[in-house]
């Protein structure tokens, strides 16, 4: 189930968790600096095995440069 936030004149308001839509948002930024590396944005790995290892690589990347920022 989608959360996003209704708009302020709608009558029937579905629930909305903040803290879920912010968990959202940090999904969605991650895979929109994901897709940056363009090996993966493109999938040029034929194997699925490869491509996991190519994503798991960015991803390890992407964390290190947020870490290095912080410490």
């Amino acid at each position: 189930m989608p959360n996003i936030p209704a708009k302020a004149n709608r009558k029937w308001k579905p629930c909305f968790s903040k803290v879920l839509y912010q968990e959202r948002n940090l999904v969605e930024r991650f895979f929109s600096k994901l897709k940056h590396f363009r090996r993966v944005a493109t999938r040029y790995d034929k194997l699925a095995e490869h491509f996991l290892a190519m994503v798991q690589l960015a991803s390890i990347r992407l964390w290190l440069r947020a870490y290095e920022s912080t410490a």
